[in-house]
């Protein structure tokens, strides 16, 4: 929800690190909002409490500002901390015509420590369907309304397919669009009910198997399996062979719990092997879905959250049920009591990108990288920098670390409003692109104007 501070001003940069002086710019957005006179500005920390706690008294930076020629207010500030930075405004002559406590206007910023200060912020899903499985829109469509809701990075991952994922990049391959599409699949093999995402692997693992139960078709079309001809994906296999290494898998294991299937375990390290083969992340997905009872029995999930064959925890997805998304966040805070803390993700595990589906736009992945890269993406949540977003109502909860949900949520109520609206005008030009009505120079100046916008609100190192 875009707040009335920012409608009316607009304030960067958002986010700094700790330790560098920062010049905080603050401009009037129409004559309504315009400065004038003199000004008293406080920042203050707001995890050290008020000035009104005798030990934090200690706890404000005060300037007096007039504007500049160009009608904005700056100041320069040096964080000593990482924090959120309540920001107060105060008209020296309303407190003169009034008698009384000034007019305050009030905004937020967030200072970094080195090791989030040289990341960004994005946000994504990595788990979605198009048409081309059991989807409503075609892959290119699916990108242009996920950049409109203000998504940076999305992973296609059609039901036994990899091809879409290419089909949606291939679509704007002659356009530089403010979207980085990765190729994916959910992958789904003999032996097992467990659902495994294959998020920017550069080569199918469904496209491994001989298999007409798995659609796998397409298996010997390398350029259908395949992210492009840089790439040489091992041979598929008959099922026979398949089913044979699964086997040796399954001798290796020994002592599983009551009510883990030696085979079902096997098929999963196999699967999760072959996507990090592939350079993906291989991501255990919604294991509390109702599909007529758990998608995954709880002691199969739970062994397989205790041994971590997997590089990344769906804890939240595409149901609005608590069931599903309640106890998968209650399940990865027991992993964290108990000393295991699971790189985690979250996804729309959409099957419609518009507003006709009321789930479209349920849970995101905020991922703090270096940039908008697949291999940095990947090894950023893998190095568990990355926060799940519940957006099933207006009120949206976060699901992971503490220090990495109090950035989340700062970015969720500052920055991801003003960076959303931008993003909604990306996404209509991509499907105007898509379907002809706009050339790639219009796509282009948006994507770089993206690009500006994210250095303007976000200072890295």
């Amino acid at each position: 929800m875009i707040k009335e501070f920012q409608y009316n001003f607009d304030v960067y940069p958002l986010v700094f690190p700790v330790g560098e002086p920062t010049e905080i710019t603050i401009k009037p957005l129409g004559v309504h909002a315009a400065f004038s006179g003199e000004y008293t500005v406080k920042v203050m920390r707001v995890d050290v409490g008020s000035v009104t706690y005798p030990f934090s008294t200690w706890n404000h930076t005060d300037y007096s500002l007039t504007p500049d020629a160009d009608g904005c207010l700056r100041f320069t500030y040096t964080a000593q901390a990482e924090c959120e930075l309540i920001v107060r405004i105060f008209e020296e002559k309303e407190r003169i015509l009034h008698r009384g406590e000034p007019k305050v206007k009030q905004f937020s910023l967030y200072a970094l420590n080195d090791d989030l200060a040289c990341r960004i912020p994005l946000r994504g899903d990595l788990h979605m369907h198009t048409c081309r499985s059991d989807g409503r829109e075609d892959p290119a469509i699916v990108c242009a309304n996920y950049r409109a809701r203000g998504y940076d990075f999305i992973v296609i991952t059609d039901h036994h397919r990899y091809y879409p994922s290419l089909e949606a990049i291939a679509a704007y391959a002659d356009a530089d669009i403010p979207l980085n599409i990765l190729p994916g699949e959910e992958v789904h093999l003999p032996g097992t009910a467990v659902h495994i995402v294959n998020a920017g692997g550069l080569f199918s693992v469904n496209g491994l198997i001989e298999t007409k139960e798995n659609f796998t078709e397409t298996a010997g079309a390398l350029d259908k399996r395949r992210f492009d001809e840089t790439i040489t994906p091992p041979d598929t296999m008959s099922l026979e062979a398949y089913e044979a290494q699964i086997a040796a898998i399954e001798k290796t294991l020994a002592d599983l719990p009551e009510g883990v299937d030696s085979h079902w375990y096997a098929v999963c390290l196999w699967a999760f092997d072959h996507i990090r083969e592939a350079g993906g992340l291989g991501v255990f997905a919604h294991p509390y879905w109702l599909a007529d009872m758990w998608h995954v029995p709880e002691a199969f999930t739970r062994y397989m959250l205790e041994k971590h064959p997997f590089d990344a925890y769906e804890v939240l997805g595409g149901e609005n049920y608590y069931e599903h998304n309640g106890f998968q966040t209650a399940i990865y805070y027991d992993e964290y009591r108990n000393g295991r803390v699971h790189p985690i993700v979250g996804s729309t595990d959409s099957h419609g990108s518009t507003v006709h589906n009321r789930n479209c736009d349920i849970c995101s992945t905020i991922v703090f990288a270096h940039e908008n890269e697949r291999a940095d993406i990947i090894q950023s949540i893998k190095d568990r920098y990355s926060v799940a977003v519940d957006s099933i109502s207006r009120e949206f909860r976060l699901v992971g670390e503490h220090r990495l949900q109090k950035y989340a949520c700062f970015l969720m109520e500052n920055f991801y409003p003003i960076h959303d609206r931008q993003a909604a005008l990306d996404g209509e030009v991509m499907r105007q692109y898509y379907v002809g009505d706009a050339d790639a120079a219009e796509i282009g100046a948006l994507a770089e104007k993206s690009r500006a916008f994210m250095k303007k609100y976000i200072r890295t190192k």
